[in-house]
């Protein structure tokens, strides 16, 4: 599933057993600004900032407010599956 919006692009680039990962990338300067991929600590979906070579990072709270809905998005669909695996399995 990759989505693009007006700054930002999702690219999924990797599918692990149970769970898959995005890099996030600028629309506007072609660079990978993080990761979304599992957290086991926490059970979610969560942003790991990737180190770019860039000065620094500045988003803008559309940005955030993006990539944030995306994490959302996938930690429902998640935990969708995790409920038909567990009806399934009983």
């Amino acid at each position: 599933m990759n989505k693009e919006s007006k700054w930002l692009k999702f690219k999924e680039v990797g599918e692990k057993p149970k769970t898959r990962v995005f890099e996030v990338w600028s629309k506007c300067s072609n660079c990978i600004l993080g990761e979304i991929k599992w957290y086991g600590r926490w059970r979610h979906y969560c942003y790991f900032v990737t180190d770019c070579l860039a000065d620094e990072f500045v988003y803008s709270d559309r940005c955030l407010l993006e990539i944030s809905e995306f994490i959302t998005k996938l930690n429902q669909e998640h935990k969708k599956l995790k409920i038909k695996e567990d009806e399934s399995g009983r």
